[in-house]
């Protein structure tokens, strides 16, 4: 009763390709199909990249250490 039954689906597609077109259509399906593939693809990369390197390829910038012998602090008696 308050389910879509397969005329409703079949009324609604017909509709979005009289609206959109068969070409827009069949390029959007396209496009999403690539952005699966692509995503996939990376997924696997991800997995197949060891712990370490991966700490390594992030570009992360460490902090400098501090130098010891030039440790003088300066108080504002302003």
């Amino acid at each position: 009763m308050g389910g879509l039954s397969i005329w409703h689906w079949l009324i609604v597609l017909a509709v979005v390709l009289l609206l959109f077109g068969t070409g827009k259509v069949s390029n959007l399906m396209g496009e999403f199909g690539k952005g699966i593939k692509s995503f996939k693809q990376n997924i696997a990369e991800d997995e197949n990249k060891p712990k370490d390197a991966s700490m390594a390829d992030t570009g992360a910038l460490n902090a400098p250490q501090p130098d010891a012998q030039n440790n003088k602090t300066t108080v504002n008696q302003g």
